[in-house]
């Protein structure tokens, strides 16, 4: 039978990890120059640790993990006979892979509330699972690269999360566009149209609007019990183009009567201030351009503040997913103990960064190779000077690979072109004798008798 792996996810070759590593450095480098610290938490953890945290249509795409050992052993028959599984759930499993990085770090702030300094910032870059259905772009494990600050309700950590993701994708060369909304103006607007207690039925709605457009929304709507009157009211905003002002000006009128709609708004606008002096305009020619959604959802429970969503819009992508997002969830930690405080994240999605880096060909060429030299082996009798050679390179900081066979000379430079290394240094006898190197570079056939320490100052 021929091997196989399970369907939405992939093996990475040595070339494609170093590409991988590339988008995880540039994001790591970021986030320690804003001063975010790295954590780690287990692949999986207790299924109530996860449950309930992501709405009903998350709570379904969580991975559950069996039970060891016999684990129906001590099942009531009943249970076995009704064939129910979701039933039979916690009597089976009691533990499941992370679907988030944000919700196992709420646990991880609770668990070490004592050790933590707040406002606690962290960066983590870890795999995560979601049982969904496979395609492009949508995977079922994947990795986040993210960043939380939590115990803090000053907007300037929102700018700040603006500028880092400003800064990873300008370093990445692709240009986006970052979406912002409130969840406290998705709150108002269920209010003005009289849906209060449907708020999470219209987010999850709306929050579809470029995959399903404005029919497939109001038919979802209607289907969740939403009023005719109520989808009416609706209609102005789903619908409403026009830039940030407008918009803006456009929340004031119609939630000129809801107190947490103003909140929102004032929120939103305080960012916009903020952030003026970097100079994110909407619809300019920079890496970045600020929009305010009001469409904008996330579907996520948890969010009470601003929301954050990352689309591509460099010339030539075909990517219509989202790369990056995040919000505030004041109330994420009190689901574990730990009452009123504050956080904001963000996360990007380094496979779908990935695929838009290959689709725009923006990989530059030094995470095409992670050899910068190979060191030709001519034989057993310069195979020590060849490893002299090898060893000086490596401690002056330079990626050097020695052939491990005296291979005829065609081979060893087929294989340093196979694998795309830039430099190839020969020294055979003569070049032993004389206490030289002769350095040629690859792509362009130029060659260089040198002794060792001018050729390390050259690949330097």
């Amino acid at each position: 039978m021929k091997p196989s792996i399970p369907k939405g996810t992939r093996d990475f070759s040595p070339a494609e990890m170093v590409k991988r590593n590339y988008i995880f450095d540039t994001i790591r480098s970021v986030y320690q120059r804003y001063g975010y610290l790295p954590i780690e938490t287990p692949s999986m953890e207790n299924t109530e640790t996860l449950m309930g945290k992501y709405g009903e249509e998350g709570d379904r795409l969580i991975f559950k993990i069996l039970n060891s050992g016999d684990y129906l052993k001590d099942i009531d028959n009943s249970k076995l006979n009704n064939q129910n599984s979701k039933a039979l759930l916690s009597d089976i499993s009691e533990k499941a892979l992370r679907y988030d990085l944000t919700v196992p770090f709420a646990r991880y702030v609770v668990m070490h509330r004592n050790e933590i300094t707040f406002p606690f910032k962290r960066y983590q870059i870890q795999p995560v699972w979601r049982a969904d259905r496979p395609q492009k772009g949508r995977y079922r494990e994947f990795y986040q690269c993210d960043a939380d600050v939590i115990g803090s309700n000053s907007l300037l950590n929102e700018v700040e999360l603006i500028q880092i993701i400003d800064e990873v994708f300008s370093k990445l060369g692709v240009a986006v566009t970052i979406k912002i909304n409130n969840r406290k103006i998705l709150s108002g607007i269920a209010e003005v149209i009289g849906e209060k207690e449907k708020i999470i039925d219209i987010t999850v709605a709306i929050d579809k609007l470029d995959k399903i457009g404005v029919d497939g929304v109001n038919k979802e709507l209607q289907e969740k019990g939403i009023s005719q009157t109520a989808l009416i009211k609706l209609q102005p905003l789903i619908s409403f183009k026009g830039n940030n002002s407008e918009k803006l000006d456009l929340l004031k009128n119609l939630l000129g009567n809801s107190e947490i709609g103003k909140k929102g708004i004032e929120e939103v606008e305080s960012v916009f201030e903020k952030v003026k002096p970097f100079d994110y305009a909407q619809g300019d020619n920079k890496s970045s351009n600020l929009e305010l959604d009001i469409t904008l959802a996330r579907g996520l429970n948890y969010y009470t503040g601003a929301i954050i969503e990352v689309k591509v819009n460099h010339p030539g992508s075909t990517f219509t997913g989202s790369i990056c997002g995040g919000g505030r969830y004041d109330d994420l930690t009190g689901i574990f103990g730990l009452p009123d405080v504050s956080g904001v994240g963000i996360s990007f999605g380094a496979d779908r960064i990935y695929d838009v880096l290959e689709e725009l060909k923006l990989f530059p060429d030094s995470a095409s190779a992670s050899t910068k030299v190979l060191v030709v082996n001519f034989g057993e009798a310069e195979e020590n000077y060849a490893l002299q050679i090898a060893r000086q390179l490596r401690k002056a900081g330079i990626n050097t690979e020695l052939y491990p066979d005296a291979a005829k000379l065609k081979k060893q430079f087929a294989y340093a072109d196979a694998k795309k290394i830039p430099f190839v240094i020969t020294a055979g006898n003569d070049e032993r004798i004389k206490g030289i190197v002769a350095l040629k570079n690859m792509s362009n056939g130029e060659q260089f008798a040198l002794s060792l320490a001018e050729a390390i100052e050259k690949l330097g």
